[in-house]
């Protein structure tokens, strides 16, 4: 029930009716051994159907069966239901387990345990709680607090309003308290979002790509040439010498595009094995007065041997020279690169994208200075999911450029991380441009709302003012020390709520 409430299916009233299960559970457990089972079975089902689009990306490729994805899912399910049974267990042991003081320490383990999920084991923070606390696209909804609590901490603040519900429900009672505790969630839940009053267009010119080249077509080098020109005649200039920022998604470039690698590889590319001429005609479709920044692979050589990879974003401008580019640093497990390949490969498993070669982790979050045409944050694909970690403090963008390839997840991914680039954009203050191959892609401004969009499976150009950034948000400035003293603040609220015995929770 609780994943019902991310996208695509917005279900938020059965996430707050799942959570009162979960919080009533934990109340009637008489072990924190219980309370941890209980806890693990729900993240269980909750990872189960949230992560379905996984099982989707196993049927894009042949070295394994279609079947081992609903494995892998339950089986990742299995490992991310540990962080709910961490924070059952928690809250069940800091309290006397009445209702009153266990709701806030739920709120502030889940805090706790949502931020180790981003981190340990290198992290998978897909589907944090405060996603249901989404608006559609064009109102930011409950999320437009997240400047001030964080991803992390407006999940606890969704158990909080879960708990009124429990409250009100326990109370078995029809009165102004009752009829508060069950109507003030559901106002939060449907107000609009505080949106503020800025210009509405930016300075600087986009044209944003999404050439819908289908996954199954994607690494077909046959093909290569055919998705160049497709995606060069929805960029070509509509004004020659118009200065424009030209955003092409992940995987937008098959060509290595820098010298010195073995043959070998350039002769697997679209453009007469030659680098500096494949540069040359990325410049000549941007045209004069344009800088792309594409989505493609840099390659590692040590004597002459190519030992890794790297998952790129490469600015070249008008002339073909490259400007500037961006290593991912959040790797994706079993997709570009495989945990203990010594064990994993003799089982017959292998990554999901093709190829043999590991890619390697860049250094993280970095803003590049494009002079004339901005300074850009770049988050490729699954990084912007990470919160607190999509942008350089010290140097901070005055946008974020999401590239990715959404082509392998089916109907549920594709909104579901279109969703997760919107609280970015709030929680940061930043507008964030993403361009897919296959779709979403979208321009976001800093409040969270979707200014224009191309939906999955249309090919098509989005061409705009890139919106203005807000001033640093608090949680900009402090990054995720600031959910968990949220969460330390609510610790407190428990334990006195406990000492106190408050109101008609005691003994309850």
């Amino acid at each position: 029930m609780a994943a019902c409430g991310f996208e695509p299916l917005h279900l938020w009233p059965l996430t707050l009716l799942a959570l009162c299960g979960l919080c009533e559970l934990i109340v009637r457990a008489d072990s924190a051994k219980r309370a941890a089972m209980v806890g693990w079975l729900f993240g269980l089902g909750h990872f189960t159907l949230g992560n379905n689009w996984i099982a989707t990306a196993f049927t894009y490729q042949a070295n394994m069966p279609a079947w081992l994805g609903w494995i892998a899912v339950v089986g990742l399910a299995c490992y991310l239901a540990v962080f709910p049974a961490l924070a059952t267990s928690g809250s069940w042991l800091l309290p006397k387990r009445n209702r009153g003081s266990l709701i806030p320490a739920l709120a502030a383990c889940w805090i706790v345990t949502e931020w180790l999920r981003s981190w340990v084991f290198s992290g998978y923070a897909w589907n944090p709680l405060a996603m249901a606390a989404l608006g559609p696209f064009d109102r930011p909804g409950l999320a437009s607090f997240s400047p001030w609590l964080g991803t992390y901490a407006l999940s606890g603040f969704l158990i909080l309003l879960a708990g009124c519900w429990l409250m009100a429900l326990r109370r078995w009672k029809i009165d102004w308290r009752g009829a508060l505790l069950v109507v003030a969630p559901v106002l939060l839940m449907l107000q609009p979002g505080a949106i503020r009053v800025t210009d509405p267009n930016g300075t600087l010119r986009f044209t944003l790509v999404q050439p819908h080249i289908p996954q199954t077509d994607l690494d077909n080098p046959a093909l290569y040439e055919t998705h160049f020109i497709k995606t060069a005649r929805l960029t070509l200039p509509t004004t020659r010498g118009q200065k424009r920022l030209v955003l092409w998604p992940e995987s937008g470039v098959p060509d290595y595009l820098r010298e010195g690698y073995p043959d070998y590889f350039y002769r697997q590319s679209t453009y007469a094995a030659d680098p500096v001429l494949a540069r040359k005609r990325i410049g000549a479709v941007i045209g004069p007065g344009a800088v792309l920044l594409t989505g493609t692979a840099d390659l590692e050589v040590t004597k002459g041997e190519v030992t890794g990879a790297r998952n790129v974003v490469t600015a070249i401008d008008a002339s073909g020279a490259i400007k500037a580019s961006y290593a991912k640093a959040h790797l994706v497990p079993g997709g570009e690169y495989l945990p203990m390949r010594g064990i994993l490969e003799p089982l017959g498993l292998s990554r999901l994208v093709p190829g043999d070669i590991d890619f390697i982790p860049g250094p993280g979050p970095r803003t590049l200075d494009l002079g004339d045409w901005g300074k850009a944050g770049v988050q490729i694909c699954y990084e912007i999911i990470f919160s607190g970690q999509v942008a350089d403090r010290d140097h901070r963008p005055e946008f974020i450029f999401n590239p990715s390839n959404d082509g392998w997840f089916g109907s549920f991914g594709p909104p579901q991380h279109l969703a997760q680039a919107r609280l970015r954009a709030i929680e940061e203050g930043l507008p964030v441009l993403r361009a897919t191959t296959t779709g979403i892609s979208a321009v976001i401004d800093a409040d969270g709302i979707v200014r224009q969009s191309l939906a999955s499976g249309q090919a098509g150009r989005i061409n705009g003012m890139i919106p203005p950034a807000h001033p640093p948000t608090l949680f900009s400035r402090t990054g995720n020390g600031l959910p968990l003293a949220w969460a330390a603040l609510l610790l407190i609220v428990s334990v006195v709520a406990t000492r106190r015995n408050w109101g008609y929770w005691r003994n309850t």
